[in-house]
């Protein structure tokens, strides 16, 4: 239960951790403060006046004339502070006006029901600075009308308005803390998604607590290490190609000079070769160095439809125009590119379609073909560098096994993914999903 209502996130969870604790010695604060000080002080002022009131009604039945009666009236104005009147021929209310303070109604009732035996009656709002009490005689009621801080402890609010205020002001300060300690993760965290997406932050640079300032340090030497090993490997694999050529353009300029069949099933051989270097090289680069920019998809697709049908290929593709993305134009090309062609490898009808999904700015590209397929058990196989799948879409087929392989690291590159189907045309459906 309390994973289900916890916040889910850092700030949240810190602030949860700052704010109950404070919330928590304010209330018992505040508990302490009305039950041990405030009451108490209440009790006894409240006390001290029922106890003059009921003096002053004891002065007041034993007075047996108006001039007495008066001299009582007076006495209690200037000694005791509290003004009274006798009002004849009227009855208290029943229900007393109380404050919506309850602790103040409940001390002022147990003091007068204490020192009075008459019925009585109080209002603790009509009168700005004074408490109206009224007792039931004979005959009519007696109004006393006692000063309010005679009766209670009226500094209570402004303990409350500093209890408050230092509550807002702690609030604030740890606001203020949280959020600048959770922005610097949060940096971290945009950098780190940024770069698994492609998109370099050389900008970014370490901030916040020493912890935060450390991962964000084993980040900035994490990338480097990364950007310098595919650095390296592109570099071998381009020196290893670049080596393996220049045999290989001398065996075809000498197969140039033979004929007869054996030449042109040597030639055939070379010509593989040539293209598995390539395969090679470009698994290697998987195009990660250039920088990304926006992307016309619609631009794009007919691009590649326009290279498929001077290479014989002509696939339909429906893909809107208003699809931008930011990506690696060379990379994104390779990648539909290489699933266009292996579906042209074995089917005869491949389609291209593409739509943005919701609000969520992801891009999905699909790619048909009426093929044979392959079976959902090998779909993780196919991704495989180097595999070979033995069903029929591999019968008479060369190549090096290196295309899904290739369009899986690009779309990686781009913080996006693919994934195998069935077509609706009958064959392979491939899904690119990538961030817009």
């Amino acid at each position: 239960m309390l994973r289900k209502i916890a916040p889910k996130s850092l700030y949240g969870r810190t602030l949860l951790i700052v704010v109950l604790p404070i919330f928590l010695m304010q209330t018992v604060i505040t508990y302490v403060f009305f039950n041990r000080h405030w009451e108490e002080v209440t009790g006894s002022l409240s006390e001290s006046v029922a106890g003059d009131i009921d003096l002053i009604l004891d002065l007041w039945m034993e007075s047996e004339t108006d001039e007495e009666r008066s001299k009582v009236a007076d006495r209690a104005r200037e000694q005791l502070d509290i003004t009274i009147r006798f009002q004849p021929d009227w009855a208290i209310p029943v229900q007393d006006d109380g404050s919506i303070f309850e602790p103040l109604n409940r001390t002022l009732e147990a003091k007068l029901s204490e020192r009075l035996e008459q019925p009585y009656w109080y209002s603790t709002t009509a009168w700005r600075g004074y408490v109206e009490i009224r007792v039931q005689m004979d005959g009519g009621y007696m109004v006393f009308l006692p000063r309010r801080d005679r009766v209670f402890a009226t500094n209570g609010h402004i303990f409350i308005l500093w209890l408050v205020g230092a509550t807002l002001l702690l609030g604030y300060v740890a606001l203020t803390f949280l959020r600048n300690q959770v922005r610097s993760i949060l940096r971290l965290a945009e950098a780190a998604e940024d770069f698994g997406r492609g998109r370099d932050r050389p900008d970014y640079k370490p901030s916040g607590a020493t912890e935060v300032r450390q991962a964000g340090r084993a980040f900035i030497a994490m990338r480097q290490r990364i950007k310098r090993y595919m650095t390296q490997r592109t570099d071998m694999l381009a020196g290893v190609s670049h080596d393996l050529r220049t045999p290989l353009t001398r065996m075809k300029l000498a197969l140039a000079m033979m004929d007869g069949g054996d030449a042109k099933d040597l030639r055939n051989d070379v010509d593989e070769m040539e293209g598995m270097l390539d395969d090679y090289l470009s698994f290697a680069r998987n195009q990660t160095t250039d920088d990304t920019e926006p992307v016309d998809l619609h631009d794009l697709v007919r691009e590649i439809a326009g290279d498929s049908k001077r290479s014989g290929h002509t696939f339909f593709y429906d893909v809107p125009e208003a699809i931008i993305l930011n990506a690696r134009r060379k990379g994104l090309k390779r990648a539909i590119t290489n699933l266009v062609g292996n579906g042209f490898k074995h089917a005869s009808d491949v389609q291209v379609l593409a739509e943005k999904e919701g609000d969520n700015g992801l891009i999905i590209i699909h790619v048909d073909d009426n093929g044979p397929g392959i079976p959902e058990e090998m779909y993780d196989e196919a991704f495989k560098p180097f595999s070979r799948l033995d069903d029929a879409r591999n019968q008479n087929i060369t190549g090096t096994g290196l295309g899904l392989a290739v369009v899986r690291d690009i779309a990686r590159a781009h913080g996006g993914e693919i994934r195998l189907g069935v077509s609706p045309l009958g064959g392979l459906r491939a899904t690119l999903r990538l961030p817009g």
